[in-house]
């Protein structure tokens, strides 16, 4: 069959590989004159990197990762240790695939070249799409019009294809900013700073983890905002210089002397989208962001972009024209509860995060170090095992 995806980040890449696994011919729309990845750092749970390995690109893409051995959860105060649950070969050994810390760019590069030239159109916007009982129609800008069995929309947060599917609704702000910034490992090799840890205080959390095998500390700081021109949908607005600071005043003070030293400070309102109770619609569907849009406190937005990815292309294995419409329902069924089940649970973590000191922390505190000590896994750890296409599936 012809395939059409419209998006070329993370989950259209991955999308693209995963139907061109399944033996379809793919076309890949992109709006941007090449493909570009903005942002910083990137985790991946075994449920994401599973299915980098069914699509032959775990060794490339973990070569350019960090392998964390352990997550901390720290009080923002003084650093003190609320719990800690182990990664490294421990998670490899209990789900089959590893936990890797990546940069944005170099997993998306990986995806990238792993497309062929010839399936992609990039500097084509998508303007229309349309379909009939036998096949879907994209119009491009420029009046041309692709014919396909089917159209999958990875085009993000800002969808044009869920609004034409479902209707416009509006972005939601999530009531939260962050700020990002990179820096250079010896900048901060003093510091003696965890490998991967969350800092959690009250109507903020600090995240800071390594990327480009180490080179490199990714870090996140969150913290509660009203929405304002500062609090926009950016991920290339710049902060004020030392704007971070102000924000994180009295915390501990490496959090603050890593605040100090980063240089380009990058700032962003964090908006999700309103829970759908379909993707589909014919012979088109959503994935990604486009149909699930959510805060990044789990850290499962692009492994959730992923996953879709591979169950799409499972269900479309050896199908028809004729069974497309059919195929995609099934993977909605498959993809729909979970997905959205992830966009809440990242939701009650960020107010998790938050909470104030007080009862409420020290309560939180209490159950986060009683579960830590009864389980090596973190509680959302359950899904790594479950969401990806299982070996059965795989045929």
């Amino acid at each position: 069959m012809k395939a059409i995806v419209v998006g070329a980040g993370i989950g259209g890449l991955a999308a693209t590989l995963s139907l061109r696994r399944a033996g379809h011919e793919v076309t890949l729309v992109e709006q941007t004159p090449r493909f570009t990845e903005i942002g910083a750092g990137i985790q991946l749970a075994p449920n994401a990197t599973r299915v980098l390995r069914r699509l032959d690109l775990l060794d490339e893409v973990a070569a350019y990762a960090y392998r964390p051995s352990e997550v901390y959860f720290r009080t923002w105060s003084d650093g003190t240790d609320v719990c800690r649950y182990r990664l490294g070969r421990e998670v490899e050994d209990e789900f089959g695939a590893p936990y890797l810390l990546l940069h944005r760019a170099d997993l998306h590069q990986a995806l990238a070249a792993a497309v062929p030239s010839g399936s992609v159109r990039l500097d084509t916007t998508v303007v229309g799409i349309d379909q009939d009982d036998t096949a879907a129609h994209v119009t491009t800008a420029s009046g041309e019009r692709l014919d396909a069995d089917l159209v999958v929309a990875a085009d993000g947060i800002r969808s044009a294809v869920r609004q034409w599917l479902f209707g416009a609704d509006k972005a939601l702000f999530s009531k939260t900013a962050a700020y990002r910034a990179l820096l250079p490992a010896c900048e901060v090799a003093d510091l003696d700073l965890p490998e991967l840890a969350v800092w959690m205080g009250p109507s903020r959390h600090f995240v800071h983890y390594w990327v480009r095998r180490g080179e490199l500390l990714n870090v996140v700081a969150v913290c509660t905002a009203d929405e304002t021109e500062r609090t926009q949908e950016s991920w290339t607005a710049r902060a004020e210089p030392g704007e971070q600071l102000g924000e994180f005043e009295e915390w501990d003070p490496r959090v603050l002397s890593v605040l100090e030293r980063a240089g380009q400070v990058l700032r962003y309102g964090i908006h999700t989208r309103a829970p759908l109770e379909r993707w589909n619609v014919g012979r088109v569907t959503l994935l990604g962001d486009s149909a699930h849009a959510m805060v990044p406190f789990l850290a499962q937005g692009a492994a959730q972009a992923i996953v879709d990815a591979a169950v799409l292309g499972d269900v479309l294995k050896d199908a028809t024209t004729a069974d497309v419409p059919d195929a995609l329902d099934r993977y909605v069924r498959r993809r729909l509860a979970t997905a959205t089940s992830v966009q809440a649970g990242a939701v009650r973590a960020g107010e998790e995060f938050h909470l104030p000191d007080g009862p409420e922390a020290r309560a939180r505190d209490a159950r986060m170090a009683a579960h830590a000590a009864e389980n090596r896994f973190m509680p959302q750890s359950a899904g790594w095992a479950d969401d990806a296409p299982s070996s059965r599936s795989e045929g």
